[in-house]
């Protein structure tokens, strides 16, 4: 039994690719009598097929009972270019971390939210301890401030009205006002940083970074006894930051 059930299995596969690749060629939709024909499937088969990708996403049924390619397979295609990117920047994020001994981080504005994209860390320079998530921590990190700083009046009212500024240390910043104060004291395209604001012990300094439309920031952490390090660690982050960005606005 189990021998018969591995080409029966592959040819399953293989029969949904086919048909996935039908329905990819069919921008407007496609009904499944058509489908079966260009695929050479059984109607019963192409159904049960059609069936289980709209039921996975991967398919969708349109009000006219025809079919077009689902949202699943968008988000997969998006993922993949943003792997794809992210490989093209990683070498530089390990060269920053070699060449600073600190920890390197990549971070985007996306939907609203500042996340983070990649990390590069290593023994003799670790991480911070991410103990708030960057969502909820924007005011207290030299990433989220820089990302912050670059927005416009609106968005950042925008991200400010739905975010607390909770006190994670003793050095953090949580009233509004002195948010904005310091934010508008540095100027644009400069570096941000924060000492012990999100984590006791930790400083970090960042830069922004863009790809296309998408405003992000580039940064470093050290521990917070290497302080005098930060001012020389900027040329360096600048530097970096322009090759990321060039890099991460490469076609793919």
């Amino acid at each position: 039994m189990g021998g018969k059930e591995g080409p029966t299995l592959i040819a399953s596969v293989q029969r949904a690719f086919r048909l996935m690749e039908a329905v990819g060629a069919h921008e407007g939709g496609v009904p499944a009598k058509q489908l079966a024909r260009e695929t050479g499937l059984a109607l019963a088969t192409t159904y049960h097929l059609l069936r289980t990708m709209v039921h996975e996403g991967y398919v969708r049924k349109l009000d006219d009972s025809t079919y077009v390619l689902g949202e699943k397979l968008g988000a997969l295609h998006g993922g993949s270019r943003d792997q794809v990117a992210l490989s093209r920047v990683r070498p530089t994020l390990t060269e920053l971390r070699d060449g600073l001994s600190a920890a390197a981080y990549l971070t985007f504005y996306e939907d609203g939210e500042i996340r983070v994209a990649e990390i590069v860390d290593g023994p003799k320079a670790p991480r911070v301890d991410l103990w708030v998530g960057f969502e909820d921590a924007g005011h207290a990190t030299a990433l989220g401030k820089c990302v912050l700083r670059e927005l416009d009046g609106d968005a950042r009212a925008d991200y400010l009205s739905r975010h607390t500024l909770n006190d994670l240390t003793p050095r953090t910043i949580t009233h509004r006002a002195e948010l904005l104060r310091r934010l508008d004291a540095t100027p644009h395209g400069s570096a941000v940083t924060d000492i012990e604001e999100y984590s006791l012990g930790t400083a970090c300094v960042a830069v922004p970074i863009r790809q296309g439309d998408t405003l992000g920031a580039l940064g470093v952490s050290l521990r917070a006894n290497r302080t005098d390090r930060l001012e020389g660690a900027v040329s360096t982050l600048v530097a970096a930051a322009e090759r990321v960005s060039c890099r991460l606005s490469l076609t793919i």
